[in-house]
């Protein structure tokens, strides 16, 4: 199956409100290209310089996505073109973010990551967390960055009712945060083995990279 094949198949079992980010990680530009020339412009990835390297070679309509754990130091590499960034877990990156952002004159969109999962590798922070954090004073005063919605990654494990637990447990928080902050638009839940699930569980957006590009070489 070609990867015009591959997204065109998901593509076209996905509800209207559900966004693809298609996870592009060690990916070589010209299969990115392809899936661009197939209609895909949102693609995600975990490596700020790698997503860089791409911004630079690619056609600047693209919405690049930073899905994977941020390092502070290296925020500044990307401010200048990010367009939402997934994984905030902490109000110390929310301002380096801000701060980067300020220095490229623009708003960089975020969402809070929620920790979900059982498992310790996971970052994240609890729901209590992320109320606390909205609500703050310090939060107020960020400028030039906007909190769009919450991401949380499920526990790696075939128990899919654990997995439709988690998924939950992301949707109610969400729906509790919302009632105080209407700007949250944004669940972000769910990759290729599990998105029907956490479509139906309330995610509109959903991070797939095997079921597209094929599997990954991490050589």
């Amino acid at each position: 199956m070609s990867i015009k094949q591959n997204l065109h198949n998901i593509k076209s079992s996905l509800p209207e409100n559900v966004k693809l980010v298609a996870v592009s990680k060690t990916k070589p530009v010209e299969d990115l290209m392809e899936a661009y020339n197939a209609g895909q412009r949102i693609f995600g990835e975990n490596k700020i310089q790698e997503m860089a390297n791409k911004y630079e070679q690619m056609p600047k309509d693209i919405q690049w996505h930073m899905i994977g754990h941020v390092q502070r130091n290296k925020v500044k590499y990307m401010a200048s073109f990010v367009d939402l960034v997934h994984g905030v877990d902490s109000f110390k990156l929310l301002k380096e973010i801000d701060k980067q952002a300020t220095h490229s004159q623009r708003q960089i969109k975020c969402l809070l990551q929620i920790k979900i999962a059982e498992e310790d590798s996971k970052f994240g922070m609890t729901p209590e967390d992320a109320s606390s954090l909205l609500s703050s004073n310090e939060f107020s005063e960020l400028e030039h960055i906007k909190i769009v919605g919450l991401m949380g990654m499920a526990t790696f494990t075939n128990n899919m009712i654990q997995v439709e637990n988690e998924f939950n447990v992301l949707k109610s928080t969400f729906e509790e945060l919302k009632t105080q902050h209407q700007e949250l638009e944004i669940i972000s839940m769910g990759m290729s083995g599990d998105y029907e699930l956490a479509i139906k569980c309330g995610s509109n957006m959903i991070r797939v990279g095997s079921s597209i590009f094929g599997a990954r070489n991490y050589n």
